[in-house]
């Protein structure tokens, strides 16, 4: 019998054990694959925002800005890279002027630190290859990048070595309530756990459904990258964000923390949760915008 079980193996589920055997719980990962870090967590923009974008007093807000600050500290406690390299939004036109000045207000109300409205020249020396169209930008300081991975398994090591077990390839089938609290069972085996915490990514949907809680469904949406090789290190030193839209922040042009240049991700819709297919289409539309943003 277990105290709780998370199911799910990323970085939510495994910066979530970490914390809870701290305090002496026996606690269970269950994941469907056979490691961790296997869904979104191993593919991601690895960027630690600001929190200057979330809606203010949201519980994104409060959380995003926290979790920024805590960041250099969890890194260096699980010996994770991580990097305070700071963030831009840059902006074209009168109408990207106006969003990025209702960004630093909002920002500011959320508490980010640092926040600053950056002129043409301003951009210009901070970004030198920039594309000279760009008229503006907000400055985040504090935007930070990370290896979302590695951070997923230096924290599920960390439970483990906390005294958590791990189950790979435990795809959860069902999940019966009993007097003891739950029975979780896969194909091929079973846990008992007085709690459950559904940590399942992009199925979270369907593990909450096995509970009778059919109040959301997860409809996903694929970005695809490009990750340019280590001699295109020092192309951009900050991650550059164009204005946000509707459907996200856009391609952003950004280091990484091993020293390659990553540009993406598309946006597109999908109803197929398992469909991390790459397209040409997509490798156009970042490689034109990318270009658009990046003059070298």
């Amino acid at each position: 019998m277990f105290d709780i079980s998370i199911i799910g193996a990323g970085v939510v589920g495994g910066m979530i054990a970490r914390e809870l055997t701290k305090y002496g719980l026996k606690v269970c990962i269950l994941e469907k694959e056979n490691d961790v870090a296997m869904g979104a967590t191993k593919a991601n923009s690895a960027i630690v925002h600001a929190g200057f974008d979330a809606a203010e007093g949201s519980l994104k807000a409060i959380l995003n800005v926290k979790g920024s600050q805590m960041m250099p500290t969890v890194a260096k406690e699980l010996g994770v890279k991580y990097e305070n390299n700071g963030s831009l939004v840059i902006g074209f036109n009168k109408a990207d002027e106006e969003i990025i000045k209702s960004l630093f207000e909002r920002g500011t109300n959320n508490g980010v630190k640092g926040l600053e409205v950056l002129n043409k020249s301003g951009l210009k020396e901070k970004e030198p290859n920039i594309s000279s169209n760009a008229t503006c930008a907000l400055w985040a300081p504090t935007g930070a990048i990370i290896c979302p991975y590695e951070l997923a398994m230096a924290a599920i090591g960390n439970a483990m070595d906390n005294g958590a077990e791990l189950k790979l390839n435990f795809c959860v089938t069902s999940i019966e309530k009993n007097d003891n609290g739950y029975l979780i069972k896969s194909d091929n085996d079973a846990i008992e756990s007085k709690w459950v915490i559904n940590a399942a990514g992009v199925y979270a949907d369907k593990i909450a459904k096995l509970v009778g809680d059919d109040s959301f469904e997860i409809h996903p949406r694929k970005g695809e990258y490009i990750l340019l090789d280590r001699e295109c290190a020092g192309l951009v030193k900050h991650t550059v964000f164009r204005t946000p839209n509707k459907m996200g922040k856009g391609i952003l042009v950004s280091p990484t923390v091993d020293n390659n240049i990553l540009l993406g991700p598309t946006s597109t819709d999908e109803e197929d949760k398992e469909n991390t297919a790459t397209t040409q289409v997509g490798f156009d539309k970042i490689i034109k915008e990318s270009l658009e943003d990046i003059e070298k």
